[in-house]
Parts: C-alpha cells; structure tokens; sequence
C-alpha cells in the first residue's frame, strides 16, 4: 500500500488492552471492524466506534477482501489459531504478546507471514517505551562498557490470573527488553517458582539467564509483593543504568559506578562512585509509538526482525517453562 493511503484495519478482542489498541488504531488508521464475543462488548464498542462494524464472528472479518490487517487483543491461547487463520487469509498481523505459546507454533506463524509477504509484528510494547529505547541506546553506545548483568523486578499485588503463569504474563515483558540488550544465545535457562493460589498456575517466578559471552540475567516476577514494580537495571563494566517505569520524572538513570583495579594497589578491586545523572526521556505514549511502528511496516515494507525477535522470545519462555516444569 502506498504511503498516503489509510491501513484499513480489524481488531478481534476488545477487554482490558483491547480498548487501548482500538482506541490507537482508531486515530491513527481506518478502523473497519471490531470483534468480540461478547454481547455486551460488541454493543458497547458499537456505540463508541460508529464507523465500524461489530460482530462476534471472525470468519466475517477475515472474509473482507478491504481488510489489510488484523490485530488480535484475546487471551493468550488463543493467539496462535488467529493470528494462522488471518496470515492464511492474506492479512498483515499484529499479535499481542506472546504471539504462540510454543516454539514450534510461532515458527508456523514466521513460515506464514514470510511465504506471505506479509508483516507479523508482536506486540512487545516495552520495546517502544522511550525509556527503553535510551536504555538500548546507553549499551549500543559503549557508555556503560562491557554489559554484563541484566536483572529484572516485575512485581506486584495482583492482577491474579489463573490461564497462564507469572512468567508467561510478566516475564515476556522484560525478556523481550533483555533479548534487545544483549544480543545473544541463550545458553542456560533456569526458572523456579510456587503456585500458592491457583493450582499448577505459579504467581511467583525466579529466572536464571546465561548466555554465549558469559553474561548474566535474572528475573524477580511475582503477583504475591507488598511492592509494585517495574524496573530493569543494567550493570556495566563502567556504569550501571536503572529503567524505573514507576518513576514519573526520572524513568532512566545512570550511575557512573564501577569496581576498578587502581595501578597503585596491588591488584586489589576498589569501587568508585562519580556523577548520577537522569537524561530527558520523552513522555510520549508506548503503546502509539507501538501502533504507528507497525502501520510504517505494513507501509514501508519491513525484514522481518520483529517477528523473528518474536520468536527468540517464545524460545527463551519454552526453554525457562521447560525448567520450570522440571523437565
């Protein structure tokens, strides 16, 4: 499609993220049809979207040869078979996070959208906060040296869910941050963890990461906290950085702290400490940010990199499920 012509676009799924989607894509492209299987929301979303059509049926949708895309806002599970049955039918797709729940699914999904030609975009929305993309740039830089620990707390009280795990609903998050630092193969997945509240679905989650130079990561992920937070810190053989999302005015950090070898001490490791600094960070909303990255993909045309980053995400959560289970 052509760079002035509106993205006509399908969304199936409207609860909590879903309204936010349609709320985004609403402004920003032609949205031409919404689809829940509820009653209640498709008379809801009826009245708030006027210039689009409600169903419950998305064999509907998928048949509207003026459909370009569909975004799908629906429960995880459910991801896979819609987002094959939309590629199939020819449509671009973004895809909430995690786009399938094991490797061999989303490489079905990457196999499509390329034979396709076809953009399938998952909706990592961290990966568009512009805190993270300074993060991402601090690292790329060589500012903060050699990176070589990476460390996660997602924590809060709630929301408990009983469809998927704490490392499903929240580590996706940070592992889509900590793939886009690092770089590089995972070589050893460990993840340990407890379901006190519902049975065989954990609500606290601890994550062990190494990868193929020796770097480190580790994820706190839990729904059992006094605390919320959402944080991510890097430490540096130079510096160390702190993305705090619960921070208003300072979402980034920057520590200029490192252990060093002075040339007069024998060897032996001291700390040093110098400035601590907060760069300006754009207040501008992630998940639009998000949004209007994949309207230029279908647009502008597109690698592939998100989809195959996509992928490496899925990979790492079989591999920390694999252990997590036990297997």
């Amino acid at each position: 499609m052509s760079s002035d012509e509106k993205l006509t676009v399908a969304q199936v799924g409207l609860g909590y993220w879903g309204r936010n989607l349609a709320r985004n894509f609403d402004d920003l492209t032609d949205l031409r049809w919404l689809c829940d299987a509820s009653a209640e929301r498709q008379e809801e979303f009826a009245e708030r979207y006027p210039d689009a059509r409600v169903t419950g049926d998305f064999a509907e949708v998928l048949a509207d040869d003026d459909v370009d895309a569909v975004v799908i806002a629906t429960p995880v599970p459910t991801h896979h078979p819609l987002a094959k049955a939309a590629l199939e039918a020819g449509k671009h797709v973004f895809v909430e996070k995690p786009p399938a729940m094991r490797v061999a699914e989303m490489e079905e999904l990457v196999g499509l959208a390329e034979a396709g030609g076809l953009v399938l975009m998952p909706g990592h929305l961290l990966l568009y906060h512009p805190g993270v993309q300074k993060l991402k740039e601090l690292v790329d830089s060589g500012e903060l040296g050699d990176v070589l620990v990476v460390y996660g707390n997602r924590q809060n009280l709630g929301v408990i869910r009983k469809d998927e795990n704490a490392l499903w609903s929240l580590g996706v998050h940070d592992l889509s941050v900590i793939l886009l630092l690092i770089q590089e193969e995972i070589v050893e997945a460990s993840a340990h963890g407890h379901a006190f509240l519902t049975e065989g679905v954990e609500d606290v989650v601890f994550c062990y990461l190494r990868f193929a130079s020796g770097k480190i990561a580790h994820m706190h992920l839990s729904w059992l906290d006094p605390h919320k937070m959402r944080r991510l810190t890097v430490v540096g053989r130079d510096k160390m950085a702190v993305f705090d999302d619960m921070e208003l005015a300072h979402k980034v950090t920057v520590y200029d702290k490192a252990p060093e070898q002075a040339s007069d001490s024998y060897g032996e490791w001291r700390t040093r400490t110098g400035d601590t600094f907060s760069p300006k960070i754009s207040n501008a909303e992630p998940l639009k940010l998000e949004c209007q990255h994949f309207i230029r993909l279908v647009s502008d045309g597109w690698n592939g990199r998100e989809m195959r980053d996509g992928l490496e995400v899925v990979r790492a959560l079989e591999l920390l499920t694999e252990s997590l289970n036990g297997s």
